[in-house]
């Protein structure tokens, strides 16, 4: 039987592990560059094999159970391809909403608001899962870093042309950016990652126009899918988590109550790590669960 169970939350941002003995105490940690399994197979691979063998510390990786937490899992069947790449005893491979959902709420009823340079939302209600959003940075992930970041850039050359007010947060960008071409460039190659690192702008400028104007329209996606979520007899808590949770959670705070996540998707994962070594026969020959 193993004796370590390791935890893994991956995405287009960067990958962290966490490493634990079989009662929950920790051992080892170590962050790492993106974990995209969608844009990035190898360039996923790669970092999850580096965070995984520095969180171990020299330890052995046949002697370790593992859950990955992965942003676009479920559409890449990362968990019929990923384990047979991964030097563990078993491994799992889940998408990230499952181990955000796990972390933030433990095993009781609510809804998760998932919002960082993605977004997803989950909902646990009477023992069933539900995951709604998400889609990706070209035709969903409304309201997260990413849409944030695309949707400052779309003010900021509409307010060059004249057709949205110009604000000192537009002209800021504008100028930073290189004008009207460095914003096109940089829009041609960009990543998810990229385009949300300039939520940091909106966050940090949260007074001005501009910066009022996208998240309030991001609040507005965020409460339709909340909505969406909240079944008809009862209002379940929303815990809200990711790089803009607490700005969303603020913003709606008084329409439903918000309840504190209990821990994080890397919490999640790990959790659910145990779990595999509880209960094995749910991870059959070759990692696949």
């Amino acid at each position: 039987m193993a004796q370590w169970v390791m935890g893994i939350d991956g995405g287009g941002t960067g990958c962290r592990a966490v490493l634990a003995d079989g009662e929950g105490r920790v051992v080892g940690q170590a962050d790492g560059g993106p974990a995209n399994v969608m844009s990035d197979r190898e360039g996923a691979v790669a970092s999850i094999l580096a965070v995984s063998l520095a969180a171990l510390g020299g330890r052995d990786p046949a002697d370790c159970v593992a859950c990955l937490g992965l942003a676009g899992a479920e559409v890449t069947d990362a968990n019929g391809w990923l384990p047979g790449r991964l030097p563990f005893a078993r491994a799992v491979v889940v998408q990230d909403a499952r181990t955000a959902l796990q972390g933030a709420l433990g095993d009781v009823d609510g809804i998760v608001a998932a919002i960082g340079t993605g977004s997803v939302f989950m909902r646990r209600y009477q023992g069933e899962a539900t995951v709604i959003g998400g889609r990706g940075p070209v035709l969903g992930d409304e309201a997260s870093g990413a849409w944030c970041g695309k949707r400052l850039l779309s003010r900021t050359l509409r307010a060059h042309d004249g057709v949205e007010r110009r604000t000192a947060l537009t002209d800021a960008v504008l100028d930073r950016m290189g004008g009207v071409g460095g914003i096109i460039a940089f829009a041609r190659t960009a990543g998810g990652a990229e385009f949300a690192a300039l939520a940091r702008d909106i966050a940090g400028n949260a007074d001005d126009p501009a910066a009022i104007d996208v998240l309030t329209e991001g609040e507005a996606h965020v409460s339709t899918y909340i909505a969406r979520l909240q079944p008809p007899d009862q209002a379940l808590p929303v815990a809200f988590t990711g790089g803009l949770g607490p700005v969303y959670a603020a913003r709606l705070g008084g329409r439903w109550q918000v309840r504190p996540p209990l821990g994080t998707p890397l919490d999640g994962a790990l959790s659910l790590a145990r779990g595999l070594l509880a209960r094995p026969a749910l991870v059959e020959p070759g990692g696949r669960a």
